[in-house]
């Protein structure tokens, strides 16, 4: 695919007129400064490090990537798997082009309802988060609950956090069309300018639209968006407030996940192929959200957020399954229509102070925070069918159920305190903190009668170490974090603790890491341990009693980098090795296997090129790999390893004093056809990789 920024054309061409982030040098960065891009543009020098605000790379315990506006726009990506797709630690659990879009990191899933926006949950489009309103994708790795709170998944494997588009000083707008293949037409617009005494005022619009079939046999698509940012900052003052309209629905099929009932897995299909050809479904979000920063002095400032989202979904959006595949293809299905909602309201406010205290200096954090969810869900009657996934069979559609009632509500509350303190002028950095996060759970019948209650609350220590010897351009750091995720019910009516609730689960991270900025390029090279506790039956099998001693643990080495190896010549990517394993299983039946989804390789890597002899035209590559991996705790079932190579370029040039760009890309150059993960951790299903996809845009500046 496609990657960006300086190019060897700008001396005869300047490069197209992007609205860029408003940057603030001045004193510390507060939370709607943006850092700045680093060299290549694809990454910043820095992102968000949860209550922490916005902090640079090379101060930042952790490892972390910033991925930029820019990337998004030249690899044409248009939902956040696109974005991904670029990080080798990252791998997908739904198939290419499901309604939903989730993930695996470091081994550990982290679902799309778990994504940010300026570091507060609840607030993201649900499904295929669109990213034509994001001037920044930050991905955190490992559990964060200290900085970040507890997402509403868990997500103890890393956290994922948006940054919406601000106006930049110049005035803007850009307009585009683009084509995917087979069929898919759309149309975008970003358009953006200041105004008022000292350009203080500023408003950005962004639309897209999208209609037409896609790689999915009969499957049509449509999709439209709409958001609007307005946004003040001011010598104390920054506020903001964003609103967004997102709308995505198909109809003519589904991409299915593969459940496999033997101990043979067969050949992975054509991902053309429509195995749930009558599905159709409507995914709808709608958020205000709105955040203010107050510098009363150089030591002090208050921050404050609140947000609402009302999401609704219906239509064959979740169990899209191959139910129990043989060696043969053959399975069977379910089609359930569903209608469901989500309405979130979401609220933090903290107090920064900045100090010294006999020649160390304090960055002293305290903030709390509040997440409320009310879900409701109805499904309709249920339509079984047998089929085969090379040659499938049309299934019938059955009718959606007229409403949803509401099935339950959750409040996640929490409260931090975070010091950083700063040694030998800044050369020794040292983060502790403690965050007491609160999970309260109701849940109801169909009737509205409560059936169960959860109420329980946990205190999650992070400390954190960063040491720079040899100045600032190698950092060595470490950290000890937890994650936190709502404990489990037990809910089998055989065991002896029927009924028992168990506290929140505390994931447990060890890290170490060193990061090299060699000027034009950073490597960041990381070793980590994570420890995540799980819910295990004992005794007898006949009447078991559940205890919440068992844990999946993965071991790893990951490197990352990003930058310019030379002029006009960028890279992306990384290497990670892990190493899974069930500590404690069920009855110990499993102790000391791989778990379910955890490769040992993954690499993705690209290159991006521009050309000396046309001028205005960039040439780029990607391959991403992976290692074989197991789809079941037993370890029978091995997905083969697979790989993938993405190709695009890109066209810059001028039209009547107007930035033009024409772009292309082919993702899945030789169309290779594979299982590209797993789907959970507790049943064998696979998940398919995309099918060869063609894309091509056109955009023009004025």
């Amino acid at each position: 695919m496609l990657l960006p920024l300086p190019n060897a054309w700008a001396q005869t061409a300047p490069p197209p007129a992007t609205l860029q982030p408003v940057t603030v040098t001045a004193g510390s960065l507060g939370d709607e400064d943006l850092p700045p891009p680093y060299a290549g543009g694809q990454v910043a020098e820095g992102a968000r490090l949860g209550l922490m605000g916005n902090q640079s790379v090379m101060d930042t315990p952790f490892n972390v990537t910033s991925y930029t506006a820019e990337l998004i726009q030249n690899q044409q990506a248009r939902t956040l798997a696109d974005v991904m797709a670029n990080d080798p630690s990252i791998r997908f659990t739904t198939s290419s082009g499901h309604a939903y879009e989730n993930f695996r990191i470091r081994g550990f899933d982290v679902n799309q309802n778990d994504v940010a926006i300026n570091g507060m949950y609840g607030l993201a489009p649900m499904g295929r988060t669109p990213l034509e309103f994001v001037e920044r994708v930050e991905v955190l790795k490992g559990p964060n609950a200290l900085f970040s709170g507890m997402a509403p998944s868990g997500a103890v494997g890393g956290s994922v956090n948006l940054v919406p588009k601000r106006a930049g000083d110049t005035p803007a707008a850009t307009y585009g069309v683009n084509w995917q293949a087979d069929g898919q037409l759309g149309a975008t617009i970003d358009a953006g300018r200041r105004f008022g005494a000292g350009n203080a005022w500023g408003a950005r619009v962004n639309g897209s639209f999208s209609d037409g079939a896609t790689t999915l046999d009969g499957q049509s698509r449509k999709r439209e968006f709409f958001s609007a940012g307005l946004d003040y900052r001011g010598s104390a003052l920054t506020a903001s407030i964003d609103a967004y309209h997102s709308q995505e629905s198909f109809s003519g099929g589904t991409p299915a996940m593969f459940w496999f009932g033997g101990s043979v897995v067969p050949e992975a299909p054509d991902p053309r192929t429509n195995l749930f050809s009558t599905g159709y479904g409507n995914i709808q979000s709608n958020a205000v959200i709105g955040r203010a920063e107050y510098r009363f002095n150089d030591h002090v400032s208050a921050f404050a957020g609140v947000g609402w989202r009302a999401s609704h979904q219906s239509g064959l959006i979740n169990g899209t399954h191959a139910r129990q595949i043989d060696a043969e293809g053959n399975f069977t299905g379910v089609i359930v229509g569903q209608r469901a909602y989500t309405d979130a309201r979401s609220a933090e406010a903290g107090l920064r102070t900045r100090f010294e205290t006999g020649g160390v200096g304090h960055e002293l954090v305290l903030q709390a925070s509040r997440l409320d969810l009310e879900d409701g869900s109805s499904i309709g009657a249920r339509s079984t069918f047998r089929s085969n996934i090379y040659d499938p069979v049309t299934p019938v559609m059955p009718a959606m159920p007229g409403s949803a009632p509401k099935t339950a509500e959750n409040t996640l509350s929490s409260l931090a305190l975070v010091d950083t303190m700063s040694f030998l002028d800044d050369k020794l950095r040292v983060t502790a903190g403690l965050r007491n996060q609160r999970v309260k759970t109701t849940n109801f019948d169909s009737a509205g009668k409560t059936t169960t209650r959860y109420d329980k609350d946990a205190v999650t220590p992070a400390a954190a170490i960063v040491v720079k010897p040899w100045g600032p351009d190698v950092s060595l750091y470490a950290n000890y974090v937890q994650g936190l995720s709502k404990g489990d019910s037990v809910t089998d009516t055989t065991a002896s603790n029927y009924g028992q609730v168990f506290a929140p689960y505390k994931t447990e991270q060890k890290e170490l890491g060193v990061k090299w900025n060699a000027g034009a390029f950073v490597n960041t090279l990381a070793v980590f341990q994570i420890d995540k506790p799980m819910l295990v039956a004992q005794g007898s099998a006949s009447n078991p009693t559940y205890a919440d001693g068992g844990e999946k643990r993965v071991r790893g080495v990951e490197w990352n980098t990003f930058g310019e190896l030379a002029p006009g010549l960028r890279v992306l990517g990384g290497v990670t090795y892990s190493q899974g394993k069930q500590v404690k299983t069920a009855f110990g039946r499993y102790d000391g296997n791989t778990p379910v989804g955890a490769p040992r390789w993954q690499a993705n890597t690209g290159l991006e090129w521009d050309t000396p002899w046309v001028p205005g035209l960039t040439l780029s590559g990607r391959v991403q790999a992976t290692s074989s991996q197991y789809a079941d705790a037993a370890n029978k079932l091995r997905l083969p390893g697979w790989g993938q190579l993405d190709l695009g370029a890109r066209y810059a040039m001028q039209v009547n004093g107007r930035d033009v760009v024409l772009r292309l890309n082919v993702n899945n150059v030789f169309d290779k056809h594979y299982y590209a993960g797993s789907f959970s951790d507790t049943t064998p299903i696979a998940t398919l990789g995309p099918a060869r996809t063609v894309t091509a845009s056109a955009s023009i500046t004025f």
